[in-house]
């Protein structure tokens, strides 16, 4: 069973999410009202996963934020999801300049489908990463000057960040509202553009969504 430690100030929120966790047999080991009492827990009882909020007190800044970066830090393999009330893309770009690996940043809208937001749960806690379509946009829109993806067309790129959070060709054809066979093409030019050579295919894969992370991760970094 998923071990996980929830982070958020709001006790209604807070409660509720932890019961819609252990409504899908997730083990809800620890709730923290403030960043100080997150990184006790986690050092106390090592989650599978951290689930926390950006803005917490005493300022409803960036504590949460600065904890995730703290629990990453001490443990870089130690995966932990973001969930924030708004597009704050700096703040993905500072997770993503510590590695990419069980990582997840998301908008709190997104636990509204909870069969999906399960579903990224265990993916990040997996070791993989998830990132809010909408971060994700931010992001590159603010950081135009991205050589590594300079070859890229900006559809390709839209079909890049989708493969980052984890959706397969189905996914990324029903996201998009086009065939399958057009994902794979756009997929096909992505390899070739990005210089991936032919091996296995869902290495390929993995490797052009690294780029695709490194990238961001390289972006000018924003002021503290």
């Amino acid at each position: 069973m998923l071990r996980v430690v929830i982070a958020e100030d709001s006790v209604l929120l807070r409660s509720g999410l932890a019961k819609l966790l252990m409504d899908e047999d997730i083990d809800v080991v620890g709730q923290a009202g403030d960043a100080d009492e997150l990184l006790a827990l986690v050092a106390d009882l090592a989650p599978d996963l951290c689930v926390v909020d950006v803005r917490m007190p005493p300022t409803h800044t960036d504590e949460g934020l600065r904890a995730a970066l703290t629990i990453r830090a001490g443990s870089p393999s130690r995966p932990v999801l973001v969930l924030s009330q708004y597009v704050e893309a700096r703040y993905a770009t500072k997770l993503l300049a510590h590695g990419s690996v069980g990582l997840g940043y998301l908008l709190k809208d997104r636990v509204a489908d909870v069969d999906e937001f399960v579903a990224t749960l265990h993916r990040v806690a997996g070791g993989g990463t998830a990132l809010d379509p909408e971060v994700v946009s931010q992001i590159f829109a603010g950081n135009q000057k991205q050589d590594g993806l300079a070859p890229l067309s900006p559809r390709e790129v839209e079909v890049l960040a989708l493969m980052a959070e984890g959706l397969n060709n189905s996914g990324l054809a029903e996201r998009l509202f086009i065939t399958d066979r057009a994902v794979e093409k756009h997929i096909r030019s992505i390899f070739t553009k990005l210089d991936l050579l032919p091996d296995d295919q869902g290495h390929r894969r993995v490797r052009a969504v690294l780029h695709y992370l490194d990238s961001l991760a390289d972006s000018p970094r924003p002021p503290e």
